[in-house]
């Protein structure tokens, strides 16, 4: 039995031992719990950013849209012009540590709505005018710059779209304390002319300002362009699917009617469009855009020469000497390659007194045509482009007496024009619009004719800007 001496000393070795072992095992629960808290901490030390001490502050601060409602009220008799203005402001704050900063921007305003239209032909209705501080903006792709009435401006009376105003436009700050402010005021003024505006009444004009960093894309193809002004025939635009009574059925967009806004300025990029560079768009047939001279080139026999009596349109020196020749060397080679090489079909129909244009697109270009193609960038007109371009009530008529419909047919100028159509069963013989507004055939070499070129512009060809008016024609970039 041990003594009472030799319990207490083995009694002492073991709590000695419970201590140090406790005090291990705390030691090592330390260790490990540092260890975690130390990466947790490192781990979000390195996510944290200094703020204004290492980063530049760039605010682009907004105001309001623009809007016009043409009104009595707003608009009244005699009385003072309307307007509304908005600033929209750029901040540039440079930070501490360099106490320098450069940067760029780019400015813009889009105009998604405008109902508004001219009342006297080129007469402006609205103005934009933009100032930048101190500095009016005089200089804007598309639009044109000028006093009217005493206000200096753009005059946009009926502009769609979006609208450059300023690319890589500067500011600069050497202070982390006092920001660089660069003001951008835009004021919009609805003339109140001397003359009766009761026609605007009711419509209106949709402005918005767009500041950014980076550029934005400011085109959307032509093609796409116009097929998103598509309200199913009110603007004259038809688009011509199965649905579309007694139409072509191959899906193109079409105008039809007696004037619709479909003018494209081609070959020019003067502010005002000279007339020999009005075109006027005859359709959307996939993805390119379908373009007629506005007026004629000029008298010529179909095959060339009034020796020539061949119907066959790869020989004709109308088309192989003028127009892929003289005509088209007139372009500079920028212009020329907006315009597509087209596979042209010029088997042609025969001649029916009774055909319609649906008809006679049928046997010309469409499920009964020839297999005879002829590829260039330059032809003329189908006769079922002039079939179609007439109101679609005379659809059902037969191109033999279209003379009904001249009136309704904005692809009628009054003259004797040739188209790129022949006679198939007559080899000296060609389809022409007579300047009464029917279609028949004759020899083509007996007569020189109007001839309108025609082409369709490459699917890339992008829209800028325009109304398609003849005043404000489509531009194209």
């Amino acid at each position: 039995m041990k003594s009472f001496i030799d319990r207490v000393k083995s009694d002492k070795l073991l709590f000695f031992l419970s201590v140090l072992i406790i005090g291990l095992f705390l030691v090592l629960i330390i260790r490990i719990t540092y260890s975690y808290l130390a990466a947790s901490i490192n781990e979000a030390g390195n996510n944290v950013t200094m703020g204004s001490d290492k980063t530049d502050e760039l605010n682009f601060i907004k105001g309001d849209n623009l809007v016009l409602n043409a009104t009595p009220t707003t608009l009244p008799e005699g009385g003072a012009n309307y307007v509304d203005s908005t600033t929209y402001s750029v901040s540039l704050k440079a930070n501490s540590t360099n106490n320098t900063a450069n940067y760029t921007y780019y400015v813009y305003f889009n105009i998604p709505t405008n109902t508004i239209n001219y009342i006297e032909e080129n007469t402006p209705e609205v103005i934009l005018t933009i100032r930048q501080g101190d500095n009016t903006i005089t200089n804007i792709s598309g639009l044109t710059y000028g006093t009217y009435n005493g206000v200096a401006g753009f005059d946009i009376t009926n502009k769609t779209g979006l609208f450059t105003v300023a690319s890589n436009y500067a500011i600069s700050s050497t202070s982390s304390s006092t920001a660089t402010l660069q003001d951008w005021t835009f004021t919009l003024t609805y003339l109140n002319q001397n003359y009766d505006q009761s026609a605007n009444y009711g419509n209106s004009m949709n402005v918005e300002i767009i500041m950014s960093k980076e550029e934005k894309e400011t085109s959307m193809t032509l093609a796409d362009y116009i097929i998103s002004t598509y309200t199913d025939g009110s603007n004259g635009l038809y688009y011509h699917d199965a649905n579309l009574a007694n139409s072509a059925a191959d899906n193109s967009y079409r105008y039809s009617g007696a004037n619709p806004n479909n003018y494209v300025c081609f070959g020019s990029d003067a502010s005002t469009c000279p007339n020999e560079n009005l075109y006027r768009i005859i359709g959307v047939f996939g993805s390119e855009v379908k373009l007629i001279k506005n007026t004629s080139l000029g008298n010529y026999y179909w095959s060339g020469s009034d020796s020539n009596e061949s119907n066959t349109w790869s020989s004709s020196t109308l088309n192989t000497g003028t127009l892929k020749g003289t005509y088209l060397s007139g372009f500079s080679s920028t212009w020329q390659n907006k315009i597509s090489t087209h596979s042209w079909k010029v088997g042609g129909m025969a001649y029916s007194q009774t055909n319609t244009a649906k008809q006679y697109y049928d046997v010309e270009v469409g499920s009964s045509s020839s297999s005879t193609t002829y590829s260039e960038k330059i032809g003329l007109m189908y006769v079922s482009d002039y079939g179609f371009a007439t109101s679609p009530s005379y659809w059902t008529t037969e191109l033999s007496n279209y003379e009904l419909s001249k009136s309704s047919n904005w692809m009628s100028v009054n003259i004797s024009e040739w188209t790129i159509s022949r006679d198939s069963d007559l080899s000296d013989r060609a389809f022409r619009v007579n300047s009464t507004g029917f279609v028949y055939n004759f020899y083509v070499y007996r007569r020189s004719l109007g001839v309108r070129p025609a082409f369709y512009l490459t699917s890339s060809t992008s829209y800028v800007s325009g109304s398609g008016s003849s005043a404000d024609p489509i531009r194209i970039n």
